[in-house]
């Protein structure tokens, strides 16, 4: 498999490894980006672990909640310049709304749902494109509910009222009341945003994610030269602080940076004299996992002009 400067590139900005140790894992792994950052990772030169962060895409992410149901929504535009353009995010925030009353999260069932003023979502979304000239596309939706209690939606720098780049949703059941949830989902919403967390616990966690860990971990041990007994113990420990640090419940509180999720979450039950249970959250960071093609205008140009 071939692979360019660019590649190189975009190996050494996922990983932060030195440009001659991204060419030289690139040799070895015959192009494969993947294969490149985990090699990378292995020997210990990639300072990132976590890619998905990184924004792909533009668009805008919208919440809305009612009570004890939430939902979040991403709808992707080709440039920044559309999320800041009011029509789309109308659009998103109405879109949002429709979707607060989804019986799933299917986007397909959405697009095909009743749009406020008629049509369906579709229809709205078609008309957008031909009128802004640029494509968009509704993505991915996420709901989380709770029997009693409270959802507490959270954005991050926000465009515009329930609308930004990274929208959180915190699903808080409880009987205690929005005094106390209210600040208390805010709070945690903000460590998400800043914290982001793979799953809730450590067995929500993905198993091929795990394993791919494991790997590593192997592949770093055995290059330790220690006894197989000792390796063995070197991987299961990695692998259980990656597995610490990526579940919400067991990760340390940003507020404080010393008390798990968990141990926060039950103290503000005790506090409130009823249980409190962290059931379910969401984090949508616009773009994350759509890999994004980045052009050279010059070179456009001057092709366009013939000059290429």
């Amino acid at each position: 498999m071939a692979y360019t400067a660019t590649d190189v590139k975009n190996l050494r900005e996922r990983t932060g490894a030195g440009m001659m140790d991204c060419k030289k894992a690139m040799d070895e792994t015959r192009g494969d980006m993947e294969a490149a950052v985990d090699l990378l990772r292995a020997k210990g030169l990639a300072a990132v672990a976590k890619k998905s962060s990184r924004t792909a895409a533009e668009g805008l992410v919208g919440v809305a909640v009612s009570g004890t149901k939430g939902v979040a929504v991403e709808v992707n535009s080709e440039t920044d310049f559309v999320a800041k353009n009011d029509q789309f995010q109308d659009f998103v925030r109405k879109t949002t709304e429709v979707a607060l009353s989804a019986a799933a999260d299917d986007v397909e069932a959405l697009k095909a749902a009743a749009y406020p003023g008629g049509g369906t979502v579709s229809d709205t979304l078609t008309q957008n494109v031909a009128t802004i000239g640029e494509n968009q596309q509704v993505r991915r939706m996420k709901t989380v509910s709770v029997s009693s209690g409270l959802v507490v939606p959270y954005m991050h720098n926000a465009a515009a009222p329930m609308l930004g780049k990274i929208g959180v949703l915190v699903a808080l059941e409880s009987d205690a009341g929005a005094d106390v949830l209210e600040p208390l989902g805010k709070q945690i919403a903000m460590h998400i945003a800043a914290a982001f967390p793979l799953a809730l616990n450590a067995d929500d966690l993905d198993a091929e994610m795990i394993a791919r860990e494991r790997k590593i971990a192997a592949e770093k041990a055995a290059e330790s030269g220690k006894p197989a007994e000792v390796q063995a113990k070197m991987v299961d420990g990695a692998v259980a602080k990656f597995a610490k640090d990526n579940a919400l419940l067991s990760q340390v509180f940003v507020m404080d940076n010393k008390t798990p999720v968990a141990q926060v979450v039950e103290a503000a039950g005790k506090a409130a004299g009823t249980k409190i249970v962290l059931k379910d959250y969401v984090r949508f960071q616009l773009g994350e996992g759509i890999e994004k093609v980045e052009t050279d205008f010059a070179a456009e140009v001057a092709a366009a002009a013939g000059l290429g």
